[in-house]
């Protein structure tokens, strides 16, 4: 028997993933939210909504900005919820979210490289949330490097370039 995937929803914060070229100094900005085009690429073809929440570098983000995400959670139109968020906070938001978005299975992602480079791990991830998103029970999760880690116990190691348990 086939496994059935069930809607996905996801909520798009900005981050390294999302950036494109911003000028002719080759700086970057927040663009549109590249997962739709990454998982359409893929061949997802369960249903996907998306929701914008804002183009932020995580470095930026406040906590007003978590709560217009925890929100964004709690409205979903389906319970598997993939956020996509900058690296830099991303543990934080994850902690913020934890016990405030009962019923949901959420996981959060991100990339080192924006997903419009060549050499980037945005494609991966995305996919690699996705099915996280199918697959782990209620609660709260970030996923990176090909690991699993739950909300609250995770932390980006910048010597490394990846996420490991705290």
């Amino acid at each position: 028997m086939p496994f059935a995937p069930e809607p996905l929803h996801v909520v798009a914060t900005g981050g390294t993933l999302d950036k494109v070229y911003f000028d002719a100094l080759s700086a970057f900005s927040c663009g549109e939210p590249a997962a739709p085009g990454l998982l359409a690429g893929a061949g997802v073809d369960h249903p996907v909504s998306v929701v914008s929440v804002c183009r932020k570098d995580s470095l930026e983000l406040t906590d007003e900005d978590r709560q217009r995400i925890c929100d964004a959670v709690v409205k979903a139109p389906c319970r598997r919820v993939l956020v996509t968020h900058g690296t830099d906070t991303m543990p934080v938001t994850a902690a913020y979210l934890k016990g405030r978005v009962p019923g949901r299975t959420v996981v959060l992602t991100g990339a080192m490289q924006p997903a419009l480079m060549r050499e980037t791990d945005a494609n991966f991830n995305i996919g690699f949330a996705a099915a996280a998103t199918q697959l782990l029970p209620e609660g709260v999760y970030v996923a990176m490097n090909g690991r699993v880690f739950e909300a609250g116990c995770v932390k980006k190691n910048r010597e490394a370039g990846r996420f490991q348990s705290c």
